[in-house]
C-alpha cells in the first residue's frame, strides 16, 4: 500500500521591498558567523605554547605582548583581514597561504594593485625561534616583520593609523580588542601585537622527520641514505660521500639562524645583507631558511630562480658561484678532489630529496587553528 506523500503549500512570494530586507539579513548573519566569538566565545587566559622538547626552550616573546588565547585569536582574524591593506584585498594570508606552508609559491610575492615585490615570500613556520627576520635579517623581532608588509608601500601600502581607524568601524573588532587588550582602542601597535601573537603559534612539528625522533617511524632505505647525505660533510680522500647540508639547515628545527652566500651569483644582483653592513663580503649574503615543509615552498632562494628540489641540488651539486662572500661551508667542499661544487651523483640526489619530504608535516597545513576563522569559526585549538 502506498503511503499518502505529505503535500506542501507553495511558499508565497515575498513583496520585491521585503525580500531585499531578507537578503540584506542574510548577507549580515553569514557575515557575522566568522566572528566566532559572538556565537561560540573566546577562551581566555595564557596560551599553550605547545612544541617537542627537542626543539628547545629559546624562544622569544616579548615581556610586553605575552601570548593568550584571545590574543591569538583576534591576531587570526587579523592575519587573514584585508582591510589592513590600502586597497581592501590584500590581506597577510596573500602571501603566507596555510595550504603552501605560509608561504605563495610566486617567485615575487604580489602586493596591492598587482605590484611585484622584490623577494620571494618565507615561510612563517616556527618563528617563536627566530630573532631576525625577513631574507636579510633588518627585523630583529616579530613585532617588526608583522608591521613592515602592513605599511610598505609594494605590499598592502597602508599606514598602521588608516588600519587602525578602519577596524575601528567594522563590526565585531571593538569588542575583540577590548577582551583583548581592556579597552575598546584599536591602534597600530596592538594590531601588530596580536598578528605577533598568531605567527608564534604556527609551529611544525609533526613530520616523519620527528616522528623517527620519536622512535615512531621507520624511514625507508631511501630516506636513511638521504639523511646520511644531508649531515656527511664530502672527505673523497677517505671514500666518505656527503651533501654538506646540516651545517646551515641542521638541528631538530632543520634551520639555524646564519646567514650565507650560497654561490648562486659569481656578482650578486641582490646586494642581502650588505646592504645594511656595507661589507663587501656580505654580498649576495641572506637568512638560511628552515627546510621544514621544503616540499611545498616552491620555488626556492631568495628571487625564486628554482622552481624544483632537483634544480636547487642541481645547483649545488654542478653551479656553485666563485665569489668573495661565498660561504666557507661551500668552499672547497666537493665529492672529488679539488672539485668546486659538491658532485652529487643523480641517484644521491633522489636519496636527499627523499629525506626533504620526510619534513613535510601535513597537520601544519591542514590544522583548522591557522586557516581563516570566518570560513571555520567554530574551530579552535587547544591549548
Amino acid at each position: 500500500m502506498l503511503k499518502r506523500t505529505r503535500q506542501y503549500k507553495p511558499l508565497k512570494k515575498l513583496p520585491v521591498g521585503k525580500g531585499r530586507i531578507v537578503l540584506v539579513l542574510l548577507f549580515f548573519a553569514v557575515a557575522l558567523s566568522g566572528w566566532g566569538y559572538l556565537s561560540n566565545g573566546v577562551e581566555t587566559g595564557t596560551y599553550n605554547l605547545a612544541y617537542p622538547a627537542n626543539f628547545g626552550n629559546r624562544i622569544n616573546i616579548p615581556a610586553d605582548n605575552p601570548t593568550t588565547k584571545q590574543g591569538v585569536y583576534l591576531g587570526r582574524m587579523l592575519f587573514y583581514e584585508p582591510k589592513l591593506s590600502a586597497t581592501n584585498t590584500v590581506s597577510c594570508a596573500n602571501c603566507h597561504k596555510q595550504e603552501k606552508a605560509f608561504t605563495d609559491g610566486l617567485p615575487f610575492s604580489k602586493g596591492i594593485d598587482e605590484v611585484l615585490t622584490t623577494r620571494s615570500s618565507m615561510s612563517l613556520a616556527n618563528l617563536l625561534w627566530a630573532r631576525k627576520f625577513f631574507w636579510d635579517g633588518r627585523a630583529t623581532g616579530l613585532e617588526v616583520q608583522a608591521m613592515v608588509p602592513l605599511t610598505n608601500p609594494h605590499e598592502m601600502g597602508q599606514s598602521l593609523e588608516i588600519s587602525a581607524k578602519k577596524l575601528s568601524k567594522a563590526p565585531g573588532y571593538p569588542a575583540l580588542f577590548k577582551l583583548v587588550y581592556g579597552d575598546k582602542k584599536i591602534t597600530g601597535d596592538r594590531i601588530v601585537k596580536a598578528i605577533s601573537q598568531f605567527e608564534r603559534t604556527l609551529i611544525s612539528s609533526n613530520s616523519r622527520y620527528d616522528k623517527y625522533l620519536n622512535n615512531t617511524y621507520k624511514p625507508t632505505a631511501e630516506e636513511m641514505d638521504g639523511m646520511l647525505l644531508f649531515n656527511s660533510d664530502p672527505q673523497p680522500e677517505i671514500g666518505i660521500r656527503g651533501a654538506n647540508c646540516a651545517h646551515c639547515h641542521g638541528g631538530v628545527k632543520n634551520y639555524m639562524e646564519l646567514f650565507h652566500n650560497n654561490g648562486l651569483d659569481s656578482i650578486p644582483k641582490d646586494a642581502g645583507i650588505a646592504e645594511f653592513t656595507g661589507l663587501a663580503t656580505d654580498e649576495g649574503r641572506f637568512k638560511v631558511p628552515t627546510l621544514r615543509n621544503i616540499a611545498l615552498t616552491a620555488p626556492y632562494m631568495h628571487d625564486g630562480r628554482f622552481k624544483t628540489l632537483d634544480e636547487v641540488l642541481d645547483h649545488y651539486s654542478e653551479h656553485i658561484q666563485e665569489s668573495a662572500g661565498l660561504s666557507t661551508f661551500l668552499r672547497n667542499e666537493s665529492n672529488e678532489p679539488g672539485g668546486t661544487s659538491l658532485k652529487l651523483e643523480y641517484y644521491e640526489k633522489k636519496e636527499i630529496i627523499a629525506f626533504l619530504n620526510m619534513l613535510t608535516d601535513s597537520t601544519f597545513i591542514t590544522d583548522p587553528a591557522f586557516a581563516d576563522p570566518r570560513l571555520r569559526p567554530a574551530q579552535h585549538r587547544k591549548s
